[in-house]
C-alpha cells in the first residue's frame, strides 16, 4: 500500500487516514449484506414450513375378537435343528370379530429344567378384513415364561402390510380364559409412501 512508503507528513497522513476510512466502510457494508442474507435465509424456510399443510397422525383403532387355533408339531429337518433339541410347530388361526380371517404360521420353542420356564418366538401371516380394508401382513411373537408368568410382546413386522392393510401397523395383545382366546389389536394404518423393493 502506498501509504505504508510515505514518511506521516501532515498532508500525506491526513490521505491515509482518509484511505483507511474507505476502506473500513467497504468492509463493513460487505459484512452487513451478508448478515442479511444469512438472516433471511431461516426465514424463508419458515415461511415455506408453515405454508405446506401439516400431515396428520394416523388413527389409532383397536379391533377386539377371538380366535382359535390349531397346533401342528414339526419334524425338525437337519442336524444342526436336531442338535438345537428346540420345539418346533407350525399353526393355523382363525379370526372372529373385528378383524375376520385366518393366519398361518412358524413357531420355535425352547422348555427348561424349571417348570413353567420357557420362551418362544413365532411369524404368523394373517389375511384378513378389519375396518372394512382387506389385505395381509405379518405379527412377530416373542414370549417368556418365567416359573409361570408370562410377557408376551405381539407386534406388526413394518411394511408388511399388503392390498388395502398396506402401511399398517400396532401390536396385539391376546388373552386366554380357560379353551378361549381373545385379541385385542392396537393398530393404524398410514398412507403407503414407499414402493415395494424389486
Amino acid at each position: 500500500m502506498e501509504c505504508e512508503k510515505m514518511s506521516f507528513r501532515q498532508p500525506q497522513l491526513g490521505v491515509c487516514v482518509g484511505l483507511f476510512l474507505a476502506l473500513l466502510l467497504v468492509v463493513h457494508a460487505q459484512t452487513v449484506q451478508a448478515q442479511n442474507v444469512q438472516a433471511s435465509q431461516p426465514q424463508a424456510t419458515a415461511a415455506g414450513q408453515q405454508n405446506s399443510p401439516p400431515k396428520e397422525a394416523p388413527i389409532m383403532k383397536h379391533a377386539r375378537g377371538t380366535f382359535e387355533v390349531k397346533m401342528n408339531p414339526q419334524k425338525p429337518d437337519n442336524k444342526e435343528a436336531e442338535g438345537a433339541n428346540f420345539g418346533r410347530m407350525s399353526s393355523h388361526k382363525q379370526f372372529h370379530g373385528e378383524l375376520e380371517g385366518t393366519s398361518l404360521g412358524e413357531m420355535l420353542g425352547a422348555t427348561t429344567e424349571i417348570k413353567g420356564s420357557a420362551g418362544y418366538v413365532a411369524l404368523e401371516r394373517v389375511t384378513g378384513t378389519i375396518d372394512g380394508k382387506t389385505g395381509t401382513f405379518v405379527l412377530q411373537h416373542s414370549g417368556t415364561m418365567t416359573r409361570g408368568a408370562l410377557e408376551l410382546r405381539v407386534t406388526v413386522v413394518p411394511d408388511s402390510g399388503t392390498g388395502e392393510l398396506a402401511g399398517i401397523a400396532g401390536r396385539m395383545d391376546i388373552k386366554i380364559d380357560g379353551a378361549k382366546h381373545f385379541y385385542d389389536f392396537e393398530y393404524t394404518i398410514a398412507e403407503a409412501t414407499l414402493k415395494p423393493a424389486k
